[in-house]
């Protein structure tokens, strides 16, 4: 059930710095899953992608984020070999994505942001029919789609149509698809849109669970608490550059530090002070202040990735951040 553009496509198995490649990465090297290395997209007048340099660590969930036009999609669609870069070279597991995409589809699975299946068929027929189509036997493609269907929580809708599903339904179906053959990386561009509460924490575990068992995690999402719960490292790309790089501790201590801040019965904020964050640092910002206001209430604020993403994303209103 190969896509192109948008759905699943699977094959059969065979301390960061912003815009730091390291010279093995930069040759494809085998430290890295993903490289991307002076990249540059341009359509027409318009360049979407600008000297673009990114290392994804084996085993490890990254998130990209950034607005709407930042330049997500193009990122995805050349690392999925589905567009050329101008300049530049991207390799996944080593192999260079251009000159022999053959072998580099054979390292991921991907799942776009629309579900590619097969609507006349029941959810296990789409499931079977793709592991057969990856070289898997009768016996081990049924087994692997009862083994999702567990997973997943597909198990009511094994025997329905697809046609007949709703789209949170189909969305996890297309998840499935892509897990159907083990794969090196797994690419998942907005994986829970269409997604209740419910099942998108269930799909966070699944997730988690590839991550630990080795499986590197490439994602998009609209969603900065998916990013946060997932990510190990996150980057940010705004206008075609990546502007921030590391970890949701480290990208949230460097647009921000936690405070403390002490509210007069009313409501209102009369002092907030800066804390590192222990009970020794609280109790050291409090005890003064509450000793002059005994009838206060107190509240710890910590930067979160909303403030990141504000920090470093631009606006039209704001071109340079």
């Amino acid at each position: 059930m190969d896509s192109t553009g948008s759905g699943t496509t699977s094959a059969p198995a065979s301390t960061p710095g912003l815009g730091s490649v390291s010279a093995e990465a930069k040759v494809g090297g085998a430290a890295e899953a993903i490289t991307f290395a002076g990249v540059t997209k341009s359509f027409g007048h318009k360049t979407v992608l600008q000297e673009f340099d990114l290392s994804v660590h084996r085993g490890e969930v990254f998130a990209l984020l950034g607005a709407n036009g930042a330049g997500k999609t193009t990122v995805i669609n050349i690392l999925t070999t589905l567009e050329n870069t101008d300049s530049g070279a991207v390799h996944v597991m080593g192999v260079d994505v251009r000159t022999d995409p053959a072998e580099a589809k054979r390292r991921f699975a991907v799942t776009g942001q629309s579900a590619a299946v097969d609507t006349y068929l029941s959810t296990a027929e789409n499931l079977v029919l793709l592991g057969r189509l990856s070289g898997l036997s009768r016996r081990a493609a049924k087994a692997r789609s009862e083994e999702l269907a567990l997973s997943l929580s597909l198990n009511s809708f094994m025997d329905r149509r697809v046609g007949s599903l709703s789209g949170g339904m189909r969305r996890r179906l297309d998840l499935a698809l892509s897990l159907v053959v083990p794969v090196d990386v797994l690419i998942l561009d907005e994986p829970t849109t269409g997604l209740d509460t419910r099942s998108r924490r269930e799909l966070w575990a699944e997730i988690e669970r590839l991550s630990a068992e080795g499986t590197t995690v490439f994602l998009t999402t609209q969603y900065l608490e998916e990013a946060d719960a997932l990510a190990d490292r996150i980057g940010l790309l705004d206008r075609g550059r990546l502007t921030g790089l590391g970890t949701p501790s480290q990208l949230k201590a460097r647009v921000g530090e936690d405070t403390v801040a002490v509210h007069d019965e009313e409501g209102s904020t009369v002092a907030e002070e800066p804390t590192d964050g222990t009970v020794r640092g609280i109790a050291a910002v409090l005890t003064p202040l509450l000793d002059a206001s005994p009838g206060a209430s107190v509240s710890l604020r910590t930067p979160s990735l909303d403030d990141v993403f504000l920090a470093f994303t631009s606006t039209d209103d704001n071109p340079n951040r």
